[in-house]
């Protein structure tokens, strides 16, 4: 999905729409007991009341695409024969209305919430401190407003009905007691303690919204810490191994050209690759209708050997690629770099400078030692405070 295609479905949750038809829910501990489960008619909740769980929704399509939105894509084995498929089609094809359907996705999620708690190590106190949590589902049918030669959406005419599925699985903690405000008797009064829903920390969109229409042969993953690889989500909800996490993607895509380039990893080639996929980065979000940039292999060989690098060090790359991404893995770009920032340290300095002038860093040989050099100029401040560079 793109970011057009996102903001579009993601209009369908704004409080002038209301369009959604059913919502359902399930409540349970944080050591997954089943507290209570819920069905709502969206039409039938109060304003206040929508706008909260549309947020909730709305959040679990938020956040950078390839990072905390990742695509997740079944092969044709999985979308004909794959239990994992058969319940999320399921669950949009009936609306929300099967049953049986519903209850195994739940009781899926709710496995995946107790392994992931399983690997914590918290101690009495922390566990019944821990929060609960409320797994929401949200149906909608969509009629999709035909586009003309122009890009022109007419609403008057739909090409088909874009069918899906929200969900979100929400935490919900319990507040301490306090003393609060009531304006009735203009007094402050004790305050008991609460349970109170907070934003989603994963979720997920079936299926994804491509061209205008719906691929039933991917989903739309959210993860509120795109660090964690929420593994047993992935196994249970979509029967796949889990994805790289956008964070590990970074650091392995680091340690690549640290340990295959050696001596040849310079500044200037790590300064030249970063400025390279920044701009690259820049140019495809200027297409709000591009899919998000990805790299293979061969595109940063490309840029190694603009940087000069040799063809030894290129190919040792290439060999240490294949085994830790796979031979025909695309990476995010933005998991190669952190567009808006370039930092280099030392052991006792650290120099952070704008991406778009990183040229202003550079490296001298002087008296036989290596430096690193920044250009300053007649704007320069120390601890806050503008100090001239003398000569």
């Amino acid at each position: 999905m793109n970011q057009r295609e996102l903001s579009e479905i993601k209009r369908r949750l704004n409080p002038d729409k209301r369009n959604p038809t059913m919502l359902r829910g399930c409540y349970i501990t944080n050591a997954g007991q089943v507290i209570s489960t819920f069905q709502k008619p969206v039409y039938h909740l109060p304003q206040e009341e929508n706008e909260k769980y549309m947020a909730i929704f709305k959040r679990v399509l938020s956040g950078t695409l390839g990072q905390n939105l990742v695509a997740v894509d079944f092969d044709a084995l999985q979308v004909m024969e794959g239990e994992e498929h058969r319940l999320l089609t399921a669950l949009r094809d009936s609306g929300l209305k099967d049953d049986a359907a519903v209850d195994a996705v739940f009781q899926r999620v709710i496995g995946a919430i107790a392994a992931e708690h399983a690997h914590e190590t918290q101690s009495v106190n922390e566990q019944q401190q821990a929060a609960n949590y409320l797994i929401l589902m949200l149906h909608d049918g969509y009629d999709v407003p035909y586009k003309n030669a122009n890009d022109e959406l007419d609403q008057e005419q739909s090409q088909n009905v874009f069918s899906y599925v929200l969900l979100g699985v929400c935490p919900v903690k319990q507040t301490k007691s306090a003393l609060c405000y009531e304006t009735a008797d203009n007094d402050f009064h004790n305050r008991p303690e609460d349970w109170v829903v907070g934003m989603p920390e994963m979720g997920f969109l079936f299926p994804a919204f491509e061209e205008r229409s719906a691929n039933i042969y991917a989903s739309l993953f959210y993860t509120k810490n795109s660090a964690d690889p929420h593994e047993a989500f992935m196994q249970n909800v979509f029967g796949m191994e889990p994805i790289m996490p956008a964070e590990e993607q970074k650091e392995t895509f680091q340690a690549l050209l640290q340990e295959t380039l050696e001596d040849e990893c310079s500044l200037d080639v790590v300064q030249t690759v970063h400025d390279t996929v920044c701009t690259m980065i820049e140019e495809r979000k200027a297409d709000k209708t591009a899919a998000p940039l990805c790299l293979t292999k061969s595109d940063v060989k490309t840029m190694l050997e603009t940087c000069g690098v040799s063809l030894e060090r290129q190919n040792a790359f290439e060999e240490k690629y294949d085994q830790s991404f796979g031979s025909y893995a695309e990476i995010p770009a933005v998991n190669m770099v952190t567009p808006r920032q370039f930092q280099v340290e030392t052991p006792s300095v650290s120099i952070r400078v704008d991406p778009a002038h990183s040229d202003l860093v550079q490296t001298r040989m002087i008296d036989g030692k290596c430096y690193i050099m920044v250009l300053a100029d007649d704007n320069v401040k120390v601890n806050g405070v503008s100090v001239k560079i003398r000569g």
